[in-house]
């Protein structure tokens, strides 16, 4: 069956691409601009809270993570939302990003704006529905790190580095939402799902890197240049040695450590199937990674419920 034709403001890396296309031109607008075409995002950002509430070994938490889920979309939403108000210009001249709605002018900054108050409105809510006052201190903490993040490809070659602050803030969020001990657990599953993230968009970035050269964006992919594929699998290797001690710190116990072999499995096959001169490789193992994150979560459950901690 034939692909209908691809819209001009339909971002190409849009993963449903027909159902943006089916909406009017406004709403369609709006909703390219938080990303809800692209819920990879969200998955990324979804897990780590999963990790934090999982290993806690409170069971499976379905109302806190049905918050959490909804924060997570909302709350992505509007980082990308600020990241486009932020880097309008840059959009402009970088092949992917052209289309944006805020770079090609089709959302006005200030409708932006006020889309990204709403979307923060909603993250607000669910803030307020976290059972534990760390939680929300903690959660309400990540808006400094958010509101940094999109200057950071400007003055360092490591803005993947501060992503991985960003996006794993949800392990924190969803540890101490239901616990306030065993901190060394907490801070070694977050620095480890931090490497992670360093990772996968460090493929990510792949797919611009021509662009990025020319405008002045910096980006791991770049410093990295031909050691891209040994740079991420010095990351996975180092988040599966800090996601081991978590584990440890919780159940002194190698058994608990097989838990990881499927998310370590996924991640090898990742760097040995990353072919970084197919222009559509890194984006399908960058996207991937919402598996390896339900491995990991999985791993987290099993490790965290099972036993005493």
């Amino acid at each position: 069956m034939s692909q209908p034709p691809q819209s001009p403001t339909v971002t190409p890396d849009s993963q449903h691409r027909s159902l943006a296309e089916r909406l009017p031109q406004p709403l369609r607008d709006y909703a390219l601009l938080a990303r809800f075409d692209r819920p990879i995002g969200w998955w990324l950002l979804f897990w780590p809270c999963v990790f934090g509430v999982w290993l806690t070994g409170a069971g499976f938490q379905w109302q806190l993570l049905g918050w959490l889920l909804l924060g997570s979309i909302a709350m992505r939403g509007a980082g990308c939302v600020f990241n486009d108000i932020v880097d309008a210009d840059l959009d402009r001249q970088v092949a992917r990003t052209a289309a944006r709605p805020v770079a090609s002018g089709r959302v006005s900054k200030r409708a932006a704006w006020i889309w990204l108050v709403a979307l923060s409105l909603v993250g607000l809510i669910v803030l307020l529905m976290l059972p534990r006052w760390e939680a929300q201190t903690v959660a309400l903490a990540s808006l400094a790190l958010v509101a940094a993040y999109p200057f950071m490809k400007r003055i360092t070659w490591w803005p993947q580095v501060w992503l991985g602050m960003v996006f794993n803030w949800g392990v924190l969020v969803g540890w101490l939402a239901l616990r306030g001990d065993h901190l060394d657990v907490m801070l070694a599953l977050y620095a480890g799902s931090a490497l992670w993230c360093i990772g996968y968009d460090t493929i990510y970035a792949l797919q611009d890197r021509e662009d990025d050269a020319l405008v002045g964006i910096k980006s791991s992919a770049l410093r990295l240049g031909g050691r891209v594929k040994s740079g991420v699998a010095l990351f996975y290797a180092g988040a599966l040695a800090l996601w081991a001690l978590a584990f440890w710190l919780l159940r002194a116990d190698w058994i608990a450590l097989l838990a990881l072999l499927p998310v370590a499995g996924h991640l090898l096959w990742q760097v040995a199937t990353l072919d970084v001169d197919d222009p559509g490789n890194p984006l399908e193992r960058f996207r991937s990674n919402a598996v390896a994150g339900a491995l990991m979560a999985a791993a987290c459950f099993v490790v965290g419920n099972s036993g005493v901690t």
